[in-house]
């Protein structure tokens, strides 16, 4: 299985209506993405989380659809209007076990 993980820093301007709305498109994607198995995201509780706020998981069939989601219309669209909003970390793999 390949995952995909992401964490955001919400910027100030970014409102509590639009942290809704990420959340949202975001659980869209379930059942609109070839490959995606699961989508899961909530507010990081880690006392850790070096001021990211929000926190999400993707898994994927494999890096190729992991890949063919990055470009997909969906998600090209949320991230049209939430790239400014955000300073997001992201982490890629494909599981060892």
């Amino acid at each position: 299985m390949y995952f995909h993980v992401f964490g955001f820093r919400w910027k100030p301007e970014a409102t509590e209506a639009q942290k809704h709305q990420a959340t949202a498109d975001i659980l869209a994607f379930r059942g609109k993405i070839p490959g995606l198995i699961e989508v899961h995201v909530g507010q990081n509780q880690s006392l850790h989380g070096q001021g990211y706020t929000f926190a999400g998981v993707m898994r994927f069939q494999g890096k190729a659809a992991c890949d063919a989601y990055v470009v997909h219309p969906q998600h090209q669209a949320l991230l049209k209007w939430l790239k400014p909003l955000i300073d997001p970390v992201e982490l890629d793999f494909l599981a060892l076990d």
